[in-house]
């Protein structure tokens, strides 16, 4: 089970960098996604989760769940949430303005 994880949070990575590089502002977008998607598997897999274990220390229970990763995952889709809504809107705010979402690499200065 742990490698078929470690392979979903590699994959995920590997195809959040791909996209990043991209000279397009949507598929930036969604590397950054991609990249937010593993980064917050990562964190929740790290916590170890235990099955029918509470996250309060009792006197029943033989141990406890670690709730600390499950806190960080749920604020991290929320910052990721209002994070990709920003840079759709100014991909969205450019693509209105030039008529294309393609990232031109030339100097204004140097007039090439």
């Amino acid at each position: 089970m742990e490698l078929l994880v470690a392979s979903a949070i590699g994959l995920m990575t590997a195809s959040g960098i791909y996209l990043v590089l991209r000279l397009r502002a949507w598929p930036v977008i969604l590397g950054l996604t991609m990249l937010t998607y593993a980064v917050n598997t990562f964190i929740f897999v790290s916590g170890r989760l235990a099955i029918d274990m509470p996250p309060i220390l009792s006197v029943d229970a033989g141990g406890y769940t670690d709730p600390l990763p499950q806190a960080l995952v749920l604020t991290a889709i929320v910052i990721s949430f209002g994070m990709t809504a920003v840079t759709v809107m100014m991909a969205l705010g450019a693509f209105l303005e030039a008529g294309d979402d393609r990232v031109e690499m030339t100097d204004a200065e140097d007039g090439k």
